[in-house]
């Protein structure tokens, strides 16, 4: 058996260890799973799923989460809030970096001012929004909410658990008091959907939806979820022509058409490929689209047209509301366009006479290759899946063998 030398080997190795770490996947972390096991944290845990955080945490890669125990939880509920504004609250205990018991206290120049999902939101007025961190004398660490004037009402307890960099869970010892993030929020029910829609740039569908019956079944799923795809002014007003053109019943499943009975966040939407019912969704008739994602472009495949998420209205549990640059055409009421044939090629002058060659023979229907027809419905993610893993760990086990050799 002939050896390697020591760098052949070394490389070998270090190769080795790669296609290992490509070979195996990690799993996501889920801090409801992570809380649970620490059940004096199990008040905290229940309000990050009961206001959906949960779900945008265990989506995001570079986060910390600053909990507080179930006697910290009680001075806050104490204080009557409504479940937005306790969404609110525990937002700001959500820091959008990665910190870990050693680099709290390792902060450069000895404080931090941390971004929170709180501020995320857009709705965080001034430095509200943002976490002062400080390392203070004694190996203590203290936290205060932006905009307190620089009170440091809380400090960092314990380290729960973290997964370098990917999520830190912390204790900290209270709730951070924030005005703002306190300060009572609409609830669904006090939403005015179309007034929003209006105020906003989608005036034409919002009237269009005021003058239907769509618009008692979007205030109806307001409470349990609600998202809304919006097509601008321009957009909306320059298909009222076909519209017109439609039945009262295809008038109506056009509406319901650009609304989810859930709601969606766009951090959601920009994570999840698939699928969607829509509010017209009726047993066999599907009336449904495909979301794509492709980094922060968001669109909204349906067999006639694609469209393009453009910007947020409102996306505050549980109503989303998101512009999109084209009406969405579902393929129960319209027919794809035949794309127009291409121009012929105009002839070139004087172009050199040439043997004209003899057209190819006909291939058998055993040697054609297998195609799918051009409206064939792709997979459930809607995009061709690569798998980049296999070629990689198939490039990496040639590199071997050379070096064995």
């Amino acid at each position: 058996m002939q050896l390697l030398p020591g760098s052949a080997r070394t490389l070998m190795l270090s190769l080795s260890a790669l296609l290992l770490l490509l070979c195996c996947a990690t799993e996501a972390h889920n801090i409801t799973s992570i809380l649970a096991k620490n059940p004096e944290f199990s008040t905290f845990n229940h309000y990050l799923t009961v206001t959906h955080l949960a779900n945008e945490i265990n989506l995001r890669e570079t986060i910390t989460v600053c909990a507080v125990d179930n006697p910290g939880m009680s001075d806050l509920l104490a204080k009557g809030l409504s479940i937005y504004a306790i969404k609110n609250v525990l937002s700001l205990h959500i820091l959008l970096d990665y910190f870990g018991a050693k680099k709290l206290h390792q902060i450069t120049n000895g404080t931090a001012l941390a971004a929170t999902m709180y501020q995320a939101t857009g709705s965080a007025p001034g430095s509200s929004g943002f976490v002062n961190i400080t390392d203070l004398k004694g190996g203590k660490v203290g936290f205060g909410a932006g905009g307190n004037d620089g009170d440091l009402t809380a400090t960092f307890v314990k380290s729960v658990e973290e997964i370098p960099y990917n999520i830190s869970v912390i204790q900290i010892s209270k709730i951070l008091p924030s005005e703002e993030a306190e300060a009572p929020t609409p609830g669904p029910s006090e939403q005015n959907l179309t007034a929003l829609m209006s105020a906003h740039g989608c005036k034409v569908f919002a009237d269009t939806l005021v003058a239907s019956d769509a618009q008692k079944t979007y205030e109806d799923n307001l409470e349990g979820g609600l998202t809304v795809f919006c097509p601008m002014d321009d957009v909306f007003k320059s298909f009222l022509p076909k519209y017109k053109n439609l039945t009262a019943d295809g008038k109506l499943s056009l509406l319901l058409y650009h609304g989810i009975p859930v709601y969606q966040s766009l951090s959601l939407l920009k994570s999840s490929n698939g699928v969607m019912n829509t509010l017209a969704t009726d047993g066999a008739k599907k009336y449904d689209f495909t979301v794509q994602n492709d980094g922060e472009v968001v669109t909204l495949k349906t067999k006639i047209v694609t469209a393009r998420i453009t910007g947020t209205l409102l996306d505050e549990q549980p109503l989303g509301i998101f512009t999109i640059d084209k009406v969405l055409l579902p393929k129960e009421l319209f027919k794809a366009e035949a794309p127009a044939p291409a121009p012929a090629p105009a002839p070139e002058a004087d172009a050199p006479t040439t043997k004209k060659s003899s057209p190819p023979a006909p291939v058998s229907p055993a040697e054609a290759p297998n195609e799918d027809p051009a409206d064939q419905t792709a997979d459930d993610n809607g995009s061709v899946r690569y798998n980049g893993g296999r070629f990689v760990a198939l490039l990496l086990s040639s590199s071997l063998g050379l070096l064995v050799l």
